[in-house]
């Protein structure tokens, strides 16, 4: 059963980067928003008559909290309606009409293999969350490498927090790739994310790890095909669409 419709009012817009901000919300009844790490909310946004037209989906990029407080990292779409909405729009102080916590791309409770998170933009917010929550309750874990990808520097989110929880968490790996850069920096890849857990699985990575893909429909399609290509099972690879 879906959850019934519930004000959210925004606390705070940081502009992450040229063409993504973070929003962070607070549940107006101050219930504690409980969810699981992977899940995502839906906001009724005024931008269309049609109810399922005004729909947009989000997930989570903050880990679970014990408060009414989350956050969501969202990418301007150009011509978007909904991000048009919610960037030109949306202020600190604006209440939103949120449904959720939905999804069921989340870890499972014991942590019993390697495990790869590949995503692009936005799709990072999932793995966020996963990984702070890990990380706040010291969850044993195998080790764990976030891939992500975008096309310039100043595209990277999180980029010092996911740095400074490499140096925090052990067996946790960041790799970030860059696929416009051609300047060179130390523990980047130049190129798609896609060479990378290449590269990694050639390296002598555990084919029994998990693989968690996040992002657009054209580079989770290409990333499962190529993990299916490369041996890994497809009942080892999960995926969350965006778009």
């Amino acid at each position: 059963m879906l959850q019934p419709w519930q004000d959210a009012v925004v606390t705070k817009i940081v502009q992450e980067t040229p063409n993504t901000k973070r929003f962070f919300l607070a549940l107006t009844s101050g219930s504690v928003f409980d969810f699981t790490p992977g899940q995502f909310v839906t906001l009724d946004l005024p931008i269309h008559e049609q109810k399922n037209k005004r729909w947009r989906s989000y997930s989570i990029a903050s880990a679970p909290s014990n408060n009414n407080e989350f956050e969501l990292v969202i990418v301007h779409l150009e011509g978007g309606l909904g991000t048009t909405y919610l960037f030109n729009e949306v202020a600190v102080g604006t209440t939103l009409l949120m449904r959720g916590p939905q999804g069921v791309f989340i870890l499972p409770k014991e942590i019993n293999t390697d495990l790869y998170f590949i995503c692009t933009g936005t799709g990072v917010a999932p793995f966020r969350s996963m990984l702070i929550d890990i990380h706040q309750k010291k969850t044993p874990h195998h080790s764990m490498h976030l891939l992500f990808g975008c096309r310039q520097y100043t595209d990277c989110l999180y980029e010092e927090e996911l740095k400074a929880l490499e140096a925090a968490e052990p067996e946790f790996y960041y790799h970030p790739s860059f696929s416009r850069e051609t300047e060179m920096r130390e523990g980047v890849n130049l190129g798609y994310v896609h060479a990378t857990y290449k590269k990694l699985l050639a390296s002598g990575a555990s084919k029994d790890a998990h693989f968690y893909i996040c992002g657009w429909k054209n580079m989770v399609d290409e990333a499962r095909a190529t993990l299916t290509d490369l041996g890994i099972p497809k009942t080892q690879i999960h995926f969350e669409l965006y778009g």
